[in-house]
């Protein structure tokens, strides 16, 4: 595989594994000075990083005044972070409008992510917001360094909306048994007493709730149809 295109699917799995990042803004209280925040995200239908965030927040403050902002996401789970890989995702916050036409779709599919989220929100002023791609900077690990272009870093979900909705819940009423098999194949872990839930579906692979702990699982092979996702979910079973 050509560099460039190597690091651009390394950058997206980096951007799919992992669910937090630090956000940083235009500080507006030390202006000329950056602001960097703790972020959760899960990814919207077009691949860009969704984020909930309070209208008291600092950062929040910061991006009405600038939305010019950074989510740098590094790699988890490595000894050496200068080994590590790291995305620097460079764009513009837009603030999701309740009566958008995929506000809804936003919400069901972060409050899967992050289901404690659907209480604080509940009680106090958060709004979603999306971070739009303007460039993303990708570091592999020494020497490995690129710009990755934008068409190379987004990429449609299939099953954003309905269809993922329908196979997240099926799948958590009916094959929970399966999910454990998932875990067990992928040596990810199971906390005694937990039973794990789907979170969410892509082309790549599926998102698993282990408690608060999210987990990624790769389909060996990449889906664009539902009935391929069913397929490919009872061949994984099978094998595990």
């Amino acid at each position: 595989m050509e560099p460039k295109v190597q690091a651009a699917h390394d950058a997206r799995n980096l951007l799919l594994n992992e669910y937090h990042g630090i956000l940083s803004t235009h500080s507006d209280d030390v202006p000329g000075y950056p602001f960097g925040s703790v972020m959760p995200y899960c990814l919207d239908k077009q691949g860009n990083p969704i984020i909930l965030i309070s209208d008291l927040a600092q950062h929040t403050k910061n991006i009405e005044a600038n939305p010019k902002v950074s989510l740098i996401i590094t790699q988890s789970g490595v000894d050496d972070i200068h080994k590590a890989g790291r995305l620097t995702w460079i764009g513009d916050a837009e603030k999701v409008e309740a009566d958008s036409d995929d506000a809804k779709e936003i919400e069901q599919r972060y409050y899967a992510f992050f289901p404690p989220a659907a209480n604080y929100h509940k009680t106090h002023g958060f709004d979603f917001y999306r971070i739009h791609l303007k460039r993303a900077r990708f570091i592999g690990g020494f020497g490995k360094i690129f710009w990755v272009k934008n068409e190379l870093m987004t990429r449609e979900n299939p099953f954003y909306g309905s269809a993922e909705n329908g196979m997240v819940k099926h799948m958590n009423e009916d094959h929970v048994d399966a999910m454990v098999k998932y875990c067990k194949a992928a040596d990810i872990e199971i906390p005694e007493g937990v039973e794990p839930k789907m979170a969410g579906v892509d082309a790549t692979g599926m998102h698993l709730l282990l408690n608060d702990k999210l987990v990624r699982i790769p389909f060996p092979v990449e889906v664009e149809e539902p009935m391929a996702v069913r397929k490919t979910l009872v061949e994984m079973a099978k094998v595990a």
